[in-house]
């Protein structure tokens, strides 16, 4: 029997990691989330859920947990910007408080979601781990500094940074707010991608690998812990309009921007520890083209964070939220 903590499990990629994990009979999950964008577990014995916010960790008892995965966070850079304070309280502070608790309460195996887009802006065709970070948003300094605050407790415990790309493909929990999911949503909603400037690179991956590759980090003791890049297609925006435009008919139309910042990931090292990717945009693209068609795909504010927290915090909803 293995009991795991998962952080953020009710988001976006939280969602089918859960589902997952909980294939395997021997896994009982406990999940601690605010649940500011729902709840889309189904009941489970094998599942206990805690609407919670993170900042609260200190008065939970870690003791039976034998890995945790951190996924809880203000995703993305114009949802850190409706407030940096609140950022850097749950994605760094927060980070701090729930990796002291892990040690003193003999976690053995720690997994945190960072993100791909700490490197900033590189002109090596390779961007691998060992790179310098110069990281441009407020989020994605959040990101540095966990990371860093982290692995200076890595004789402490086993602690993998995983450093993903731009994620895409279904999920119970769905965004509409990242680059593949929301160009394939225009295509089928309005027959048109808008594509703002184009030749922005992005690096790719799709929920479904992410998932299987925090499972592999689980499942193999042998691994070494550390961080890993997690991206397997890197694209320009207006390649992965080009690759959408073949599977559903629409235009493509291109507007000039300044920001012409592209990102890369090269993700050798996980490859070498056994690790495959099975999924690709293109599967993405499909997976929600085939859901839109028989009319299973539903669409709603939460699909999008910023949108969605701007609303939150117009009702007076988010009573964990201090903006």
């Amino acid at each position: 029997m293995m009991n795991i903590l998962v952080l953020g499990g009710c988001g976006y990629i939280g969602t089918n990691l859960v589902n997952k994990l909980l294939e395997n009979k021997k896994n009982y999950l406990t999940v601690l989330d605010t649940q500011w964008f729902g709840n889309y577990h189904k009941k489970n014995k094998r599942l206990k859920i805690i609407k919670d916010d993170i900042r609260n960790i200190k008065k939970y008892s870690l003791k039976k947990f034998k890995t945790i995965i951190h996924l809880a966070n203000i995703a993305n850079d114009p949802a850190v910007e409706l407030s940096p304070e609140l950022s850097w309280n749950v994605n760094v502070l927060s980070t701090k408080f729930i990796i002291e608790k892990a040690i003193k309460d003999k976690v053995k195996n720690f997994i945190f979601a960072s993100s791909g887009s700490v490197y900033g802006l590189k002109k090596e065709k390779k961007v691998t781990e060992d790179l310098d970070l110069n990281p441009i948003s407020i989020y994605n300094k959040t990101k540095m500094i966990a990371e860093r605050v982290l692995l200076s407790y890595k004789d402490k415990i086993r602690i993998f940074c995983v450093r993903p790309a731009t994620v895409c493909g279904l999920s119970p929990r769905m965004r509409f707010d990242v680059s593949v999911n929301m160009l394939t949503l225009q295509a089928l909603k309005n027959k048109k991608i808008n594509v703002h400037g184009g030749h922005q690179v992005r690096p790719n991956i799709h929920i479904n690998d992410l998932v299987n590759l925090m499972c592999h980090f689980m499942r193999n003791n042998r691994i070494k812990p550390g961080i890993y890049n997690a991206g397997f297609e890197n694209m320009s925006i207006l390649e992965i309009a080009k690759i959408i435009k073949k599977e559903i008919p629409c235009k493509i139309s291109i507007s000039k921007i300044n920001d012409i910042r592209s990102y890369r990931l090269d993700s050798s090292k996980l490859v070498k520890t056994g690790f495959k990717p099975k999924f690709s945009v293109k599967d993405a693209i499909l997976e929600i083209k085939s859901l839109y068609k028989m009319k299973k795909l539903k669409i709603s504010k939460n699909n999008f964070s910023v949108k969605w927290l701007k609303y939150l915090i117009k009702k007076k909803l988010n009573d964990k939220i201090s903006l």
